[in-house]
């Protein structure tokens, strides 16, 4: 049976440089494709800074133009750099000194790193702890607690004194206000209980003045009835209503003069009958009307009490009364002679 014959290999040509690519120093001629690199430690130059490496396709070993000195390290720990099998050039790569990276040098010194480790620990632990206190045997720990909850506690106790100073402050204010209404509502009952003994006072004022002008003044006649009062309608008035105060008594009866003053009119006086006018010294005129007989005549003085004339029906009446008019200052138009009388300490 027969076979395809084999297909002949390819002639071996060297890989051409990528013109992308670029490495320290430039392109070399004697650079050509390598199939493996195993980089030993004579072999790697100590550079320092940063370096570029070539760019190679189908991802290559980095596309970044910086490679960490941290992966490389790494790399280099685990036994090496891969070969790439692409057969493509080994790319140059540059490695920074180790011993200037503090925190690498102690990955690769093994005795070193656990002390380290340590004192970032102790150093990490000690945070807002003074000297002194870390000096001591108390875990740096405790100590920071014990600060916290100093710390914690002085607040607590400055809320508490604000809030005391704060409840102090509204009991004064209350018991200030307290004080205030009661000093105010002593004012107004000590306010009411002078307005209430000037007013006991005044009433007993009036009282003993009334009492002292009883004696200075006095009823016209000793025994009467009030039959018609000040202001009451009627046609039997020429004005339309009673112009006076009347005091039914009978015919005879003692006329008597309410205070001192001066006859000023007694005779006939049409519809008033016989009328005597007494004038007292504050001008005000008294009307006695109606009268049988007068016992005084004009110019006359008289005192509280005399006799100056007799009950009759005189005039326009109904039957015998003494009609008596008050005319202040001597108005044409008289006023209630039974308020006056009560004005004057009288009670008809």
């Amino acid at each position: 049976m027969a076979s395809n014959p084999p297909a002949p290999e390819a002639p071996f040509i060297p890989a051409q440089r990528d013109p992308e690519a670029f490495v320290y120093g430039g392109h070399r001629t004697d650079e050509g494709p390598w199939e493996e690199w195993n980089p030993t430690e004579e072999s790697l130059r100590p550079v320092r800074g940063r370096h570029r490496v070539a760019k190679q396709r189908g991802g290559g070993l980095a596309r970044s133009s910086t490679v960490l000195g941290v992966g490389v390290i790494a790399a280099v720990g685990a036994g090496g750099m891969a070969s790439a099998n692409t057969g493509k050039p080994p790319v140059s790569l540059s490695m920074p000194d180790l011993s200037s990276v503090s925190s690498v040098g102690s990955l690769l010194d093994g005795g070193s790193s656990d002390a380290g480790h340590q004192a970032d620990t102790a150093s990490l632990s000690n945070v807002g702890v003074t000297s002194a206190e870390s000096g001591q045997d108390t875990d740096a720990g405790e100590v920071l607690r014990s600060r916290i909850m100093a710390q914690a506690e002085q607040q607590q106790s400055k809320a508490d004194v604000r809030a005391t100073a704060a409840a102090v402050a509204a009991a004064e204010k209350q018991s200030v206000d307290a004080a205030a209404k009661a000093e105010k509502e002593a004012a107004t009952k000590a306010a009411d209980s002078k307005a209430d003994a000037e007013a006991d006072a005044k009433k007993k004022a009036e009282a003993v003045r009334l009492a002292a002008l009883a004696k200075q003044y006095a009823l016209p006649v000793p025994s009467y009835t009030i039959t018609s009062t000040f202001g009451e309608a009627g046609s039997m008035w020429s004005s339309g209503y009673h112009t006076g105060l009347d005091f039914a008594a009978p015919t005879g009866t003692l006329v008597k003069a309410i205070h001192s003053g001066t006859i000023t009119q007694a005779g006939w006086a049409g519809a008033y009958g016989y009328r005597t006018i007494l004038t007292l010294d504050d001008g005000t005129e008294l009307w006695f009307c109606h009268q049988s007989s007068l016992n005084v005549s004009v110019g006359q003085k008289v005192s509280t009490g005399e006799v100056i004339g007799r009950v009759g029906a005189t005039g326009n009446v109904t039957g015998p009364h003494l009609h008596l008019e008050v005319h202040p200052g001597g108005q044409p138009t008289g006023i209630d002679p039974m308020a006056w009388l009560r004005g004057n300490g009288l009670n008809p």
